[in-house]
C-alpha cells in the first residue's frame, strides 16, 4: 500500500473506512443464526426419598431429585458481545456460564475451565471465535442439522465416510485505523498522525482421527497513512507462516493431554503479562513445544520456546530468533464452588513459573547517558487468584521478578530483583438490564535507578506485549516503574454493544528510572523530576454487528502534568478504530 497525501477528502475516507466496508459486507453476510436453546440432560443422583437437591452445571437451576427421572433443561445461547471475547475474565460485557460456552460456543469441552471467556484452560479467550483459531472446536457440525451459518461448510469438511478426518478452514481479515495529535507524549515528532493497517490471517485446521491435527496459518499485512511513523515488518508482510504445528491428544492419568509442536501462538498467562501483541498488524508467534494436562478441577501446563524472526519483508522468509526465549510452567486450580449473596461463585489459583532470556537491543538496560545492550535473563514465580462471589469479581496477582543482566562490552552481572502487583475488583449490579460493572484497577510495577551501574536492578519489564487495552490504549505506559489506579464502568445496552469508560492515573515508581514505553523509554527534551506522569480518561465501545462483521473503537486524552509538560512532553488526543471480518 502506498503512503498517502494529507487531504480533507483523503482522511475523512480513513475514518470512514469501517462503515464503508460494513455497508459492502453486509449482503454477503447472513443475518446471526436463531437463539436456539440446546437441551441438557441431567441424571439426578440423589434419594428421592429425601428429597435433596443436585449439583447442576453451570447456568441450570439446582432441581428435585427423583430416582430414575432424566429432565431436559435448555441453555441460553451465548450473547452477540460474547462471540469472541476479550482478554482479563473480570469485567465482561455479560457474565455467561461454562454450560452456554459448551452449548453454543466453539471451545473444547474443558470443563470447568470452560468459564466465563474461557481464558481459564490456557488457550486463551474462546466463545464462538477464539484469539488462536485452533482452540476452536468445531467437531459439532458433523451432524449437518446443527450448521445454521452459510460459513459452516468451511468449518467441517470430511475427508472420509465415517468423518474421522476432516479440515476446518479460519479466517480474519482487520482493517485499523488511528489518529494520534502528539504521538508517544510529544517526542515523537509525527504530529497529527493517521495511521491505517490491513491484515489477513487465513489457516486451515486438518485432524487426522481424535488424536493428531496440523495447523496452519498465513499472514499478510501492508500500511499506511499521513504523517505515519514505526512501520516495520510487524506492520508489513507480504506473505509468510504465521502459524504451523502438530498437536498429538491422549488420555493419561485421567487427563485430557496434548503435545504441541511448531510455531504457535501462546496465551497461558496472564494478560497484563504477555499476550498476542495487538497493535501491530503481524501478532506474536513462538517456535518450540508445549504440553498440557487437564483434569476436573487440575490443570497443568509446561512451555520452551524461541520467537519468531518475523523482521523480514519478503515472502516466507521468517525463521527463529535465538536471541529471544519463552519457557516455563504453570498450575491452575478449579476452588470448589459455593454461593454468596445468593449467586454463586467460583474461582481459579493460577501458580506459575516464566523465564524470559532476551540479547541485544531487547535486553538493554537504561543508564544515566541512555541504555546498555546485553543478555537479560529475568525469572518470573507468580500467583494469580481470579473468579466471582455473588455481585462481586476479582482478579489479584503479584509477580516477583528475578534473574540477572550481563553488560554485552564486559560480561559483567548484575543481579535483578523487581516485582509486580496487578488487581482489578469490581461489582456487577444484580439483575441490572445493562449488565453494568463498576471496578478498580490496581496495578504497580517497580522501578530502579538509571544513575547506577553497579549492584541490584530494580525494574520490572514485560516485554512480550500484554494485552493493549489493559493499561491504557494509546499504548504510551507500559509495565515498568509505573503506578496505576484507574477506576471503570461498563454498560452492556443491547446483547451486541457494549460501552467501557475507564479513568487512568499515572505516576512513576521511581523518580530515578525513566518513563517507559512499549518499546524503550522516553527521552525528554529537559530533565523530568516529577513522580505525577499524567491521566488519561478513555472509553472503548464494541459492537458485534452479525456473528461475522465487528467494530471496536477507542478515544482517549492524555493528560500530561505540570512537570511533564516542562520537560517537553505534551497531551494528546488518541483514536482508534478495528472493522474485522472473521469466521
Amino acid at each position: 500500500m502506498v503512503g498517502f497525501q494529507s487531504s480533507a477528502v483523503q482522511r475523512f475516507l480513513f475514518l470512514a473506512s469501517p462503515s464503508a466496508l460494513c455497508l459492502m459486507a453486509a449482503p454477503a453476510m447472513a443475518a446471526a443464526p436463531s437463539a436456539v436453546s440446546v437441551p441438557t440432560t441431567i441424571t439426578p443422583q440423589a434419594s428421592a426419598q429425601t428429597g435433596t437437591t443436585v449439583p447442576a452445571p453451570d447456568g441450570i437451576a439446582q432441581l428435585p431429585a427423583h430416582s430414575g427421572e432424566q429432565i431436559t433443561v435448555h441453555t441460553a445461547p451465548l450473547p452477540k458481545i460474547i462471540l469472541y471475547p476479550h482478554a482479563t475474565p473480570v469485567g465482561q460485557p455479560i457474565r455467561t456460564t461454562g454450560a452456554q460456552g459448551r452449548s453454543s460456543g466453539r471451545q473444547y469441552d474443558w470443563g470447568v475451565f470452560n468459564r466465563g471467556n474461557g481464558e481459564a484452560a490456557g488457550f486463551g479467550p474462546v466463545g464462538q471465535y477464539g484469539i488462536a483459531p485452533w482452540a476452536e472446536d468445531w467437531s459439532r457440525l458433523r451432524d449437518k442439522s446443527r450448521r445454521t451459518d452459510p460459513f459452516d461448510i468451511l468449518k467441517y469438511i470430511a475427508l472420509n465416510n465415517s468423518g474421522s478426518i476432516w479440515l476446518s478452514f479460519s479466517g480474519e481479515t482487520r482493517l485499523r485505523n488511528w489518529f494520534e495529535s502528539r504521538p508517544n507524549l510529544g517526542t515523537q515528532k509525527n504530529n497529527d498522525s493517521g495511521r491505517f493497517g490491513v491484515r489477513n490471517l487465513y489457516g486451515a485446521d486438518l485432524h487426522l482421527g481424535s488424536h493428531v491435527r496440523l495447523f496452519g496459518q498465513l499472514i499478510n499485512a501492508d500500511a499506511g497513512g499521513w504523517n505515519g511513523y514505526g512501520y516495520g515488518s510487524t506492520y508489513r508482510k507480504r506473505l509468510d507462516v504465521q502459524q504451523a504445528f502438530i498437536e498429538t491428544r491422549w488420555n493419561m492419568l485421567g487427563a485430557k493431554s496434548g503435545f504441541m509442536f511448531g510455531r504457535q501462538q501462546f496465551l497461558d498467562a496472564p494478560s497484563y503479562m504477555l499476550y498476542n501483541r495487538e497493535t501491530p498488524n503481524v501478532p506474536l508467534s513462538w517456535n518450540g513445544f508445549r504440553a498440557y494436562m487437564v483434569w476436573p478441577r487440575l490443570r497443568i501446563d509446561g512451555w520452551d520456546f524461541v520467537q519468531t524472526n518475523d523482521s523480514y519483508t519478503k515472502m516466507f522468509r521468517d525463521t527463529e530468533n535465538y536471541n529471544t526465549r519463552l519457557y516455563g510452567f504453570n498450575m491452575t486450580w478449579a476452588a470448589p464452588d459455593g454461593h454468596f449473596m445468593g449467586d454463586r461463585t467460583y474461582s481459579f489459583l493460577d501458580a506459575f513459573y516464566v523465564g524470559y532470556k532476551l540479547s541485544g537491543s531487547g535486553g538493554a538496560i537504561a543508564t544515566a547517558t541512555g541504555s546498555s545492550k546485553g543478555s537479560n535473563t529475568r525469572n518470573n514465580f507468580g500467583i494469580r487468584w481470579h473468579g466471582i462471589a455473588g455481585p462481586f469479581e476479582f482478579s489479584l496477582g503479584g509477580i516477583w521478578q528475578g534473574g540477572v543482566f550481563r553488560y554485552a562490552k564486559t560480561n559483567e552481572a548484575r543481579s535483578v530483583s523487581s516485582y509486580a502487583i496487578n488487581t482489578l475488583v469490581g461489582y456487577r449490579l444484580p439483575k441490572n438490564r445493562f449488565h453494568t460493572f463498576l471496578g478498580l484497577q490496581t496495578d504497580v510495577y517497580s522501578g530502579g535507578n538509571k544513575n547506577k551501574n553497579s549492584g541490584t536492578i530494580g525494574t520490572y519489564i514485560s516485554p512480550f506485549n500484554p494485552q493493549t487495552n489493559y493499561l491504557d490504549t494509546t499504548t504510551y505506559m507500559t509495565g515498568s516503574n509505573l503506578i496505576s489506579f484507574a477506576p471503570l464502568v461498563r454498560a452492556t445496552f443491547v446483547k451486541s454493544l457494549s460501552l467501557q469508560v475507564k479513568y487512568p492515573l499515572f505516576w512513576r515508581y521511581s523518580t530515578q528510572d525513566p518513563v517507559y514505553r512499549s518499546s524503550g523509554f522516553y527521552t525528554f527534551a529537559h530533565n523530568f523530576d516529577g513522580k505525577f506522569i499524567g491521566m488519561a480518561p478513555q472509553a472503548s465501545l464494541a459492537w458485534q454487528i452479525t456473528p461475522h462483521l465487528s467494530w471496536t473503537q477507542y478515544v482517549s486524552r492524555f493528560m500530561t502534568s505540570h512537570s511533564l509538560n516542562r520537560a517537553g512532553g505534551s497531551s494528546a488526543t488518541y483514536y482508534q478504530s478495528n472493522f474485522v471480518f472473521r469466521f
